[in-house]
Formats: C-alpha cells, sequence, structure tokens
C-alpha cells in the first residue's frame, strides 16, 4: 500500500513540475521598425503580439518584455536607441526585423552588412541560448500602392531581394534559423484587404499571414527550451 501511495505521488509531482514547466515565462523582446511596432494596426494585430497568443495555445507562455521598434527606423538607429532598451530587458527570445529603411535611404549593402552583424552579435550576447533569436526577412514593399513611390528610380524588389541574402547569409553564420515573410508580402499587390489605410503598410490580416510563417520557427526554436 505504502509503496502504491509513493508511486502515486511521485506521479503527481512529475505532472506538477511539467506543468510549471510548460507555463515558465519566455521573455520576449522584439527589435525592429514600423514592421514589428505595427505601423497602421491595433497593438494585438501586431504580428509579435500574434506571436505570443498562437504560443501560448502551445503551453509557451512568451511574454513580451520590450519592443521599442519605431517607423522609419534603420540598423544605426536599432544600435543608437533600441539596443540599450533590449540589454535592460534581459530577455530569453528575441526576434529581429530590419533593413527596408537602410534601403530605402541608400545605405549600401556593405554598410548594411556591417550594421546588421553588429545588431546580432550584440543581441547573441544577451541570451544565454545564443539560438534564440530569430530573424525575418524584409518584406516587399513595392507591392502596395504606395510603395513604389520611395523607390527613387530603384527596383524595390531587386534591392530588397540582395538586402534579404544578406540577412540569410549573416544567419547561417550565426547558426540562426531566418523567417523569409519575402515572397507572401507580396500578395499584397493583389489583395487591397492586405493593406492598411496608409496604402503602405500591411493590415492586420497581412501581419497573421507573416505570423503564420514566423510561428513554427520561433516554436521549434523555444520547444527546444522547455
Amino acid at each position: 500500500m505504502k509503496k502504491k501511495v509513493s508511486q502515486l505521488l511521485s506521479l503527481a509531482l512529475l505532472i506538477t513540475g511539467m506543468t510549471a514547466s510548460a507555463q515558465q515565462k519566455i521573455y520576449y523582446a522584439a527589435i525592429g521598425d514600423s514592421y514589428t511596432i505595427g505601423e497602421g494596426v491595433k497593438e494585438n494585430e501586431r504580428w509579435p503580439n500574434l506571436l505570443v497568443e498562437h504560443l501560448k495555445q502551445e503551453n509557451i507562455n512568451l511574454q513580451i518584455v520590450c519592443n521599442p521598434s519605431v517607423t522609419g527606423w534603420t540598423t544605426q538607429q536599432v544600435i543608437d536607441n533600441e539596443l540599450p532598451v533590449y540589454r535592460k530587458s534581459k530577455p530569453d527570445f528575441a526576434t529581429l526585423l530590419i533593413g527596408v529603411n537602410d534601403w530605402v535611404q541608400d545605405v549600401t549593402k556593405e554598410k548594411f552588412r556591417e550594421s546588421l552583424r553588429f545588431i546580432i552579435s550584440e543581441m547573441q550576447k544577451e541570451l544565454k541560448n545564443k539560438q534564440h533569436l530569430l530573424l525575418v526577412t524584409i518584406p516587399d514593399f513595392s507591392a502596395t500602392p504606395e510603395g513604389p513611390k520611395y523607390s527613387r528610380g530603384r527596383d524595390i524588389t531587386k534591392g530588397l531581394a540582395e538586402f534579404n541574402e544578406i540577412i540569410k547569409e549573416e544567419a547561417v553564420a550565426k547558426k540562426l534559423m531566418v523567417a523569409d515573410i519575402f515572397e507572401i508580402s507580396q500578395q499584397m499587390k493583389n489583395d487591397a484587404s492586405l493593406v492598411s489605410s496608409d496604402g503602405l503598410h500591411p493590415s492586420g490580416k497581412e501581419y497573421a499571414e507573416w505570423e503564420k510563417i514566423i510561428f513554427p520557427l520561433a516554436k521549434k526554436i523555444l520547444s527546444s527550451a522547455q
């Protein structure tokens, strides 16, 4: 009888431990620009917020500890203004989606790579697990009604594709995962409901499409920590 009680107690403790582990808070920092702060949509429609709710359904208790992203910011402004906030937040997991404004402002590919490499390195320094950083590619804003106005005679799709190759190459170098939203962002060209009222940024519906690509990679990264 005593042996059976002991076995039941051990089982109860094991289940309790598993439940506690599943609910352990994972602090999440989202770094980027307008695409991460969700220009033109409500807070609960931003893809980082959608990601948090989706992961909670999988018993991964993600909590946003900071999202200092600002519309229009470049990699240099991330270095100057967002990294200090990021460092103070002490995150367990982070995402980085940056680069569109570098391209718009004619930052060279070489300078973009240099800044991106520095940001990745600095973000990894704050993570206990260096692989708990997920990179996200730059969407193709040429697919929006207002997007072409920012081309200044350049090929937006080609230019952003080149920047995305840099993101992917730096991810490989650091053994990081990349959520590639570039192709799916191009569907904004044929569906007005995927574009926000400003004619330039994604709508909540489009952000939800991005999250579908980001989610399985984030889940894979964080499931290994459970």
